[in-house]
């Protein structure tokens, strides 16, 4: 019983030990004051502030414009690999599982720095059009991490009874095969779309002069000092983050119960 409690506080304080600080953060942004060291009242006034700064919507319409293009494309090319991926012969099949994984573990900077000497040897003027390249090559491994084992799911026979009664395979893959993939491919364009609005490194190396996200703009407003306008910022960030999260875990903990239910 004591050890159990233990476990439990042990838990919670590593927990509170990772998110007080963005605790600490989302508070201050309703601080009266400019202080980040002592509070004097609450207030939206920052919050005000910020939809009134044309520097930070500027950059709120390319972060969000720049994820869902990406997720998009990326949520496109990527269902449409995986389903490629899966009927290929084994060992061709390992090699490009190999190939799927390496941008996932690849540091960012090393993704981001590779892209933009890419972007310089074929001299393509940096901006939102090599921004959202980026973001659409380390967003596709995710989309097809995602669409793979609903894929693996798929009882082929299905397509096979839909093509022998005069389906076309057009029409076979639109009303058999796409519905039951289609939580994989919702997961993995929410996915992108939270690694896309969260990405820094990348966007960083690969953007240029006048094009932004949230991301640069707050790292760049922060060496002049920090504004409550940034926490304002950041907690909305943060509060989106979550909410695609949320999403995704539900989606996720809905198919595994209809599986356990099937089964």
């Amino acid at each position: 019983m004591v050890k159990s409690l233990l476990k439990k506080a042990y838990t919670y304080f590593i927990f509170l030990f990772l998110y007080a600080p963005i605790i600490v953060l989302i508070v201050f942004s309703f601080n009266d004051s400019k202080s980040r060291a002592h509070w004097t009242g609450f207030t939206f006034k920052w919050y005000l502030e910020m939809f009134k700064d044309r520097q930070i919507m500027t950059s709120l319409y390319y972060t969000i414009g720049i994820a869902l293009a990406s997720s998009l494309i990326a949520t496109i090319i990527g269902t449409i690999a995986a389903i490629g991926i899966i009927y290929l012969k084994k060992s061709l099949r390992s090699i490009l599982m190999d190939l799927t994984y390496i941008p996932v573990l690849n540091p960012d900077i090393v993704t981001g720095i590779s892209l933009m000497l890419l972007f310089i040897l074929l001299k393509f003027p940096r901006g939102v059009f090599t921004m959202l390249i980026a973001h659409i090559t380390f967003n596709l491994p995710y989309v097809i991490l995602s669409v793979l084992p609903k894929l693996k799911q798929l009882d082929n026979q299905i397509y096979d009874a839909a093509l022998d009664l005069g389906a076309t395979p057009f029409y076979a893959f639109t009303k058999v095969v796409l519905p039951q993939i289609s939580p994989g491919i919702f997961t993995g364009f929410l996915l992108a779309m939270t690694m896309s609005i969260d990405d820094f490194v990348i966007s960083f190396f690969t953007t240029g002069p006048g094009v932004s996200n949230l991301a640069i703009t707050i790292y760049s407003m922060a060496r002049k000092g920090v504004s409550p306008k940034i926490n304002a910022t950041l907690s909305l960030l943060f509060a989106s983050v979550v909410l695609l999260l949320l999403i995704v875990n539900n989606r996720m903990t809905r198919d595994n119960n209809r599986k356990e239910r099937t089964v």
